[in-house]
This record gives structure tokens, C-alpha cells and sequence, in this order.
């Protein structure tokens, strides 16, 4: 929240004593007169007492990319709508103003914004919860075990000492010590990955979140479209033709005609936008303007890439008088001089509101020739303007007046002030264009890809309702064959009010209806409704619908730019800011920035969510499969009274040795193809660890681990002359260092470190058979449905992981000081073998297992194994 500190302005002009006076603005109270002009910040909440052409950059707060006028008249109840307030922060672009001081510090608008970002909670991510659940479930089952284990001991008059031992080995065989490792590796490469992909993650839990994403909550400008004003629609010769508003500008090239040459020497003339001296190597898009608003920015890119070179037209028809835009005339006019070899001297050029100009107009320009403004051509007139206007464009009518020589020649004195001295009635009407902040390119497609990963996308935008339902219904949010209830009211001929609202599956609302809706009732609109769009929302309504939509037990991802949409970012379960336009404010209360500020890159991060999410669960399910193998050798040692099969040291050394790099290897595995086809998980049922893992994990890839253990040990056992039926029960003789002389089954006598040195091969070779064994485990957990033949094994990292497993199993295996150490023995080559078919038994079962899933889904085997 230090960022709203920096947004203070240091002084303000006030007025103090009848004298004005220059303040710092912390000294600026209530009740206080202040003089602000163009360029200024406002320092408090002001209501407008007298202004001059007074406009405000209202885009922080309230989303509006036009500088909004200003002027002493309320207009609205709604105080962001108003015309005679202006607002802490915001600053002037155009005109002056006098104001007196309303709101200051916490009390302004943008103060309460502040305050209800910085009270806010967010609470854990969902992969905390998820970890921390996974903790509980680990510690409860290796607490229990190894206190039953400690207990069972004691009755069987082990020592204390003893039984501490078994208590250990218990407990470290069920904790999976690589999940720490595997869970920041997993993060921390995702989070490098985003980075690469202009997604820079602040929060490294918060990736996994936003694959989680059921509900995406996003702003408009800026985010789903372009943030600059682009010419869409002209309308002209009686025809409506379309503008190339791509982000390159690469479409199709317009006919031109004799009129929409005239039409854009007025866009280029009539204009006080230019382009910045430093940005004529840039591309025409990417070049700054200065001087006039955003529209005129739009006309003057418009013209620069339909004809060439507007600076040199401004040359060849210099402006010699300039009658400009104001809110009660609503129109700019130019007069320019120009070289006609006919009896012109002079062109007057006039834009402004379509009906404003169309009222100074008794002539319309059709097919380069000026022809009498007639009732059809009114008509058309309406037509076109209503249909521009129904798109959301921001519509703006153009008109030409050839001066002659003989009344004007050159050099003529034009008076500009009223009256003036040349005709402001009587023109002709050229056309009409029309302009958007146009959506971006990819946004299409991405709002496309969150519907088939069943994620809801709803636009809450600040901007006036008409504007954003034609950017919803373009970039996808609302579908093209999706009634409104304003679209069945219209189909059927009836009433709004007549017009159930669950008949329409999409819904425009309008902030001034949330203000007095239910709590109850926003619940149903967020239920009943699949495709929504908020329109002229205030900050605190973009926090009541993210906590609606969590009420409705979703995980929210919220985008925005601007100070108002901070609370919104932070409340969410994960806060996306834009790098590029962003206020510094919504960046800190963000959790990842969008450093291209495009949409698009959200979608991105949900693949990686999802993959974070499905990776973890794969390497959960690997290092879990081994605990079984690890715990049975001390169970069957206990209660049947063999040998100790397996050695606490030799579970540490696959723990934190040969299991380690496999587990963090899977972190890297590629998605699987289904997984932007999914719906996004449940987080009360699907839990990173849940009874189909665990059944997975410990009943059946498990069980088949230990089988081929145990095999091995009897197989040394018995090759050693200690057949099975000899070992039950052999436990008290066996472990009595006074007994040198415990027969085998064909009557040889073995002291005490005979049998221990024998005991010891078989933890190495018990741990052999384990590495082994992991082998298919670490392919098959590769996939939780595709084929491995599918999935390919492509991930290098792993393929690294099953090398470094072996090397290290026989260096700790083989090493003389190593395994002295360990006490781990070497093995004969043929002991590595027993295991195999344990190996090749597990991948092919899997791979029955998978292939079951993918021919009949839904099935019994999906429903009780795909974890």
C-alpha cells in the first residue's frame, strides 16, 4: 500500500484568507477552495464549482480510457458517474477548474479503495491446504504405526533402545522426505516457465491456484482489449464498411472511393493529435501521439495507414482557424487553406456527435459528388448510427464546406469567437466512423480454451453496458447464438419485465442494480447464468461479486489494472495485474503479473497450474509406493519372527538417495492430452491425496513392490541354506549374540556375525530389488491415463533420474568404505534379477489399468484407481 503514498500530489493551489496560496496537499482540509489545471493531480475529493473545458483521466479508478469532462451540474446519483466530482489522484488533462474540497486522506474514494485492500485476508492457496492435508494424513498413519510398532516391541521383551529403533524406522519409512524438494522444484520451474511466457509469478503457490480456477473475473480495458482507441466501422456512400482493427494491422486493405478520401482529409485535418518526434521510427501503432484525446489519436493512426503521410498533408493545407470541442457545441471545427485550381480558396472541416454535424448539413457527399440531404438518406443516416452505436463504438460524424475564392481569399481574417464570419450551416455531410478499444487477437481463442477446461469467464468492467456487452459478445464471453434477456424481450416483442431471467442463458448487469440487489439474488445470478458481464461497476461491487462467486464455492483468478480493481485482486484466490498498464497499487495487490498484459497468458497459466497440480500427485504416488516395501520387512519381522529383511539405514538410503532425483524428475514431465479438457478440481473432493492414491499406492503397486522384496530375500536365504519354514520364528535365536551355533536346514552351524553378515546382503539386496522395482513404478507415474507409447518418454530428466538410481544403488552397494559403513554387502549379479518380473509385472498392469480408463470412462476400474 506504499504505492498510494506515492499518488499523493506534493502541492495544491487553495485558496487561504481570500489569498491563493501554494500548499503542501496534506494541508489541504475539507471545506478548502482549490484551483486545479490541466496536468495536475487532484489532491482530495472535490465537487466541481466552476470549470473551463475541465477534463479528468478517470482510468485508474473507474476503468474509462476517454478523459471524462467536468463541469458544475450533478448529473447522476452515483458519484462515479457524476459530472461535478472530481476525485483524489486522478489527474487533469484539459481545461481548469475551480472546486471545493469534500473528502480527504482515508475518506476519498480512493482512500476507502486503499483501506478495503489493506483489511482484506487472503487466507491459504488451495496447494497449502492440499499440503497440509497430505501432512496430517502422514503423520497420523506413520505416528500410529511406528507408537503400535514401539508398543508391540516392548510386549516382546525388545529393549528400549531397541524398540526407539523400530520406533524411528516406522516413522521414516511412511514420511516421504523428498515432497519438500519435489514441491519447490515443481513451483519454482513452472514459475520459470511462466516467466519465459510474460507471466511473472510473485506468489509461487499461486500457480497451482489458478490451474485450480473455476471462475475468471475479468477487467476489460487493457486486459481483453488492446487499450487504445482504433477505428472499427466507416460509414459512407451509403454503406457501412469495416475498419482493420487487428493488432498489427494486418487485414484486409479498403476500397477507397473519391468520399472516403474526403472523409479522412477531415480525419487527418480536423485533428489535434500528433505524432510524438521521437516515435517516426516505430511502427504506426506503436507510435505516441500528443495533443488531442484517444479518438483522435485513432483517426490520425486510421488515416496514417489508409493514406501516407499525414504531416505532409497538414503542410499542403495549413489551418488558419480552429473552433474547438466543447460540451455544449459537442463539435471541432478547422478551416484550412488549400490548393484548388478551381474558384476555392479554403476548406471548412467540421467532426463531432453525428447528429450535431448532421443538423448543420443540407448536402451528403455520395460517390465523390455532393447530392441533396434527403429524408431516405436521414433514415439511412439513423440506421447506421443506431447500428454503430449498438456495437459499443463511439460514433463520430464528419462534414466538409469548400470556401471560394472570390469571399475568402487567402489570407482572410476568420473570426472564430461568436458571431463569426463564415457559414456554419449549409455543409456537407460526409460520413460517419466509428471507433473501439478493439479486443486482442488471442483473447478469442483463450476465453474459448477456458470454456472446454470448463472455467466461467465473467467481464467486470467499469465501462458503460452497451460497450461492454459488443466486447463480450466479440471476444467469446457471450456467444453469438446466446440470448440476453434484452435479446428475447426484443425477439419475442414483449416487455423486459415480462421476460424470465433463466430463460436467457447470458446477462448484462448494470452496477446501479447492484447496488440494491440481494445478497440472495446475486447468488442466483451467478448460479443461473453460464456467459455474465458487469458493467459500470465500483470498486467495492467488484469485491461483493469476487465473494459472491466464492460463496458459490469457487476458486476466483480476478485481472485488473487499475487502483479501483485492488481489493478485487487481493480478495480473489489468486490476483492477476497487468505489467504494462497496471497502476503500481494493483501489481502489489496482485499474486502474478501479466507482463504483456494480455488474457491470453492467463490461459497459459492454468495449463500450469493444472500440470503443477498433476505433477505432484504423480510424485506423490512415487515416493508413497516404496513406503509399503519399506514397512512390511519390519512388520514381518515383529509378528512372524524372521530376520530383519531391511535395515533402517537402507530405508533412509532410498528416502533421501535413490528415490530423491526420480521424485523431483517427474516435475518436469510434459501435460498429458486431456488436461485442458478437464473441469477444473473440486477442492472439497479433489484432493491432492486421495483413498484412490493411497489404494493405488500401498494396496497395489505397493503390494506387488514388497512380493518382489520378500522374493529376493528368500532367495538369498534359501541359496544360503535358511529355507522359509526355517526362518518363522528364528527371530530370538537369530538376534542372541551368545549363540554361535544356529543351524540351517542342512545343519550348519552359523555364529552371530556370520548371520549378521548374511542379514546385511539381504538389506542390500532387499534395497536392490526396491531401485528395481521403482524402475516401472517411475515410468508408469508418468501418465495417470495416456499410454506411456503415447506419452513417449521424452522427459530427458527422468530418463537421467533412472540412470543416477542405478549408479548410486551400486555405488552404495560395491563402494568397500561405503558399504563397511552402511553395512551393505555386495551382491552376486545374479541377485539383481529376482526382481525383474516384479518390474515387468507392475508396467504391465498399469498399462491394462490405462487402457481400461481410456476405453471405457467412467468405468469401475476409473472410478476406484484413477487417482
Amino acid at each position: 500500500m506504499e504505492s498510494f503514498k506515492n499518488m499523493v500530489p506534493l502541492e495544491a493551489t487553495i485558496l487561504r484568507d481570500g489569498v491563493k496560496v501554494k500548499k503542501n496537499s496534506q494541508e489541504v482540509v475539507v471545506g478548502d477552495i482549490i484551483f486545479i489545471a490541466f496536468g495536475d493531480r487532484i489532491p482530495a475529493d472535490v465537487r466541481v464549482l466552476e470549470s473551463k473545458g475541465f477534463k479528468v483521466d478517470n482510468s485508474s479508478l473507474t476503468g474509462e480510457s476517454e478523459p471524462q469532462a467536468r463541469g458544475p451540474e450533478c448529473t447522476n446519483q452515483n458519484p462515479l458517474e457524476t459530472k461535478n466530482l472530481g476525485f483524489f489522484s486522478t489527474n487533469a488533462v484539459e481545461g481548469t477548474c475551480t472546486g471545493l474540497v469534500i473528502q480527504t486522506g482515508d475518506s476519498t474514494v480512493m482512500g476507502r479503495i486503499a483501506n478495503l485492500a489493506s483489511g482484506l485476508d487472503t487466507g491459504k492457496t488451495p496447494i497449502a491446504v492440499e499440503i497440509s492435508h497430505f501432512i496430517h494424513i502422514v503423520t497420523g498413519v506413520a505416528v500410529s504405526l511406528g507408537v503400535s510398532f514401539f508398543v508391540i516391541s516392548l510386549i516382546l521383551h525388545y529393549t528400549w533402545l531397541e524398540a526407539v529403533i523400530f520406533l524411528i524406522g516406522i516413522i521414516v519409512a511412511n514420511v516421504p522426505e523428498g515432497l519438500l524438494a519435489t514441491v519447490t522444484v515443481c513451483l519454482t520451474l513452472t514459475a520459470k516457465r511462466m516467466a519465459s511466457k510474460n507471466c511473472l509469478v510473485k506468489n509461487l503457490e499461486a500457480v497451482e491456484t489458478l490451474g485450480s480456477t473455476s471462475t475468471i473475473c475479468s477487467d476489460k480495458t487493457g486486459t481483453l482489449t488492446q487499450n487504445r482507441m482504433t477505428v472499427a466501422h466507416m460509414w459512407f456512400d451509403n454503406k457501412i464498411v469495416e475498419a482493420d482493427t487487428t493488432e498489427d494491422q494486418s487485414g484486409v486493405v479498403m476500397d477507397k472511393s473519391d468520399t472516403w478520401y474526403a472523409l479522412c482529409r477531415i480525419a487527418g485535418l480536423c485533428n489535434r493529435a500528433e505524432f510524438a518526434v521521437e516515435a517516426e521510427d516505430k511502427p504506426v501503432l506503436k507510435r505516441d501521439t500528443m495533443g488531442g484525446n484517444a479518438s483522435e489519436a485513432a483517426l490520425l493512426k486510421c488515416v496514417e495507414l489508409q493514406v501516407g503521410n499525414v504531416h505532409h498533408m497538414r503542410e499542403k493545407n495549413p489551418m488558419v482557424a480552429e473552433i474547438p470541442f466543447n460540451s455544449t457545441n459537442k463539435y471541432h471545427i478547422t478551416i484550412h487553406e488549400i490548393d484548388d485550381p478551381e474558384e476555392n480558396s479554403h476548406i471548412l472541416l467540421i467532426k463531432g456527435a453525428p447528429e450535431r454535424v448532421l443538423d448543420r448539413c443540407s448536402t451528403i457527399l455520395l460517390e465523390g459528388k455532393e447530392q441533396p440531404l434527403e429524408d431516405d438518406m436521414k433514415e439511412a443516416f439513423e440506421e447506421a448510427y443506431l447500428n454503430l452505436g449498438g456495437l459499443g463504438e463511439r460514433v463520430l460524424g464528419f462534414g466538409h464546406y469548400f470556401l471560394s475564392k472570390e469571399k475568402y481569399p487567402k489570407g482572410f481574417e476568420f473570426a472564430t469567437d461568436d458571431p463569426v464570419n463564415f457559414p456554419l450551416e449549409n455543409l456537407c455531410f460526409v460520413g460517419l466512423m466509428s471507433m473501439i478499444d478493439p479486443p486482442r487477437a488471442a483473447v478469442p481463442d483463450a476465453v474459448s480454451k477456458c470454456r472446454g477446461a470448463g472455467i466461467k469467464v465473467i467481464m467486470v468492467t467499469g465501462d458503460h453496458p452497451i460497450t461492454a456487452k459488443a466486447i463480450a459478445r466479440g471476444v467469446g464471453i457471450i456467444s453469438e447464438d446466446t440470448e440476453t434477456v434484452e435479446d428475447i424481450s426484443i425477439r419475442l416483442n414483449i416487455p423486459v419485465e415480462e421476460v424470465n431471467p433463466k430463460d436467457a442463458k447470458a446477462i448484462v448487469v448494470h452496477g446501479g442494480e447492484l447496488k440494491n440487489i440481494e445478497q440472495g439474488h446475486l447468488d442466483d445470478i451467478l448460479r443461473d447464468h453460464t456467459e455474465i458481464v458487469f458493467a459500470r461497476t465500483s470498486p467495492q461491487q467488484k469485491l461483493i461479486i469476487v465473494e459472491g462467486c466464492q460463496r458459490m464455492g469457487a476458486i476466483v483468478a480476478v485481472t485488473g489494472d487499475g487502483v479501483n480493481d485492488s481489493p478485487a485482486l487481493k480478495r480473489a484466490d489468486i490476483g492477476v495485474a497487468m505489467g504494462i498498464a497496471g497502476s503500481d497499487v494493483s501489481k502489489q495487490a496482485a499474486d502474478m503479473i501479466l507482463l504483456d498484459d494480455n488474457f491470453a497468458s492467463i490461459v497459459t497459466g492454468v495449463e500450469e497450474g493444472r500440470l503443477i497440480f498433476d505433477n505432484l500427485k504423480k510424485s506423490i504416488a512415487y515416493t508413497l509406493t516404496s513406503n509399503i516395501p519399506e514397512i512390511t520387512p519390519f512388520l514381518m519381522f515383529i509378528v512372524v519372527g524372521i530376520p530383519q529383511p531391511l535395515g533402517v539405514v537402507t530405508i533412509l538410503c532410498i528416502d533421501l538417495g535413490t528415490d530423491m532425483v526420480p521424485a523431483i524428475s517427474l516435475a518436469y514431465e510434459a501435460p498429458e492430452s486431456d488436461i485442458m479438457k478437464r473441469r477444473p478440481r473440486d477442492p472439497k473432493k479433489d484432493k491432492l491425496v486421495n483413498e484412490r492414491l493411497i489404494a493405488m499406492t500401498y494396496g497395489q503397486i505397493g503390494f506387488i513392490q514388497a512380493l518382489g522384496g520378500f522374493f529376493t530375500y528368500f532367495v538369498i536365504m534359501g541359496e544360503n541354506g535358511f529355507l522359509p519354514e526355517r526362518l518363522i520364528g528364528i527371530r530370538i535365536e537369530w538376534e542372541d549374540k551368545n549363540n554361535h551355533a544356529v543351524l540351517d536346514n542342512f545343519n550348519q552351524e552359523w555364529s552371530y556375525h556370520q548371520r549378521k553378515i548374511l542379514e546385511h546382503t539381504c538389506h542390500t539386496a532387499f534395497f536392490i530389488s526396491i531401485v528395481v522395482v521403482q524402475w516401472a513404478d517411475l515410468i508408469i507415474c508418468k501418465t495417470r491415463k495416456n499410454s506411456i507409447i503415447t506419452q513417449k518418454m521424452t522427459n530427458n530428466k527422468l530418463n537421467f533420474a533412472l540412470i543416477f538410481e542405478t549408479l548410486l544403488a551400486i555405488m552404495l552397494s560395491y563402494t568397500p568404505g561405503l558399504s563397511h559403513g552402511l553395512n551393505m554387502y555386495p551382491l552376486n549379479a545374479t541377485w539383481w534379477f529376482p526382481a525383474m518380473p516384479f518390474s515387468l509385472l507392475i508396467f504391465v498392469y498399469d498399462e491394462i489399468r490405462r487402457y481400461f480408463i481410456r476405453k471405457w470412462p467412467g468405468c469401475w476400474v476409473e472410478q476406484e484407481t484413477y487417482y
